[in-house]
């Protein structure tokens, strides 16, 4: 069993910046595939980051290229989502998930196999 348990999401203004934390339990942190997902009211869940156990191999959504920087620490047993420039568009529950079997840095949600329960961003204008 793994737990996720997402932190640093809040209100922000247009422009701003936000950094999430995902902390998880286990002694085989790193050998997760980790990602993140956000959901916004209304819409389907889409995949915004993921990073791969060693952290080497990193893959951002298009829509974030540029603003939104994926990292972990495997000492910590901490994956983080820095969040820079921020629009009203990127306003969502943000979800960290980890893929426990494979190397690859899936970028659709039925690839990863345990999941935190969110946390919410919203950026006003």
């Amino acid at each position: 069993q793994v737990q996720l348990v997402e932190s640093g999401g809040g209100l922000v203004q247009a422009g701003g910046s936000l950094r999430l934390s995902c902390k998880a339990s286990g002694r085989t942190f790193s050998t997760y595939t980790m990602g993140w997902f956000r959901q916004a009211p209304g819409k389907e869940r889409e995949f915004v980051a993921g990073i791969s156990w060693s952290g080497s191999s990193t893959v951002n959504a298009d829509s974030e290229k540029g603003r939104f920087t994926i990292s972990r620490d495997n000492a910590k047993n901490t994956v983080y989502l820095q969040m820079n420039s921020l629009k009203p568009e990127d306003t969502a529950v943000y979800y960290c998930a980890a893929r426990l079997w494979g190397t690859v840095v899936a970028e659709t949600s039925s690839a990863y196999n345990y999941w935190g329960q969110g946390t919410q961003v919203t950026v006003s204008s």
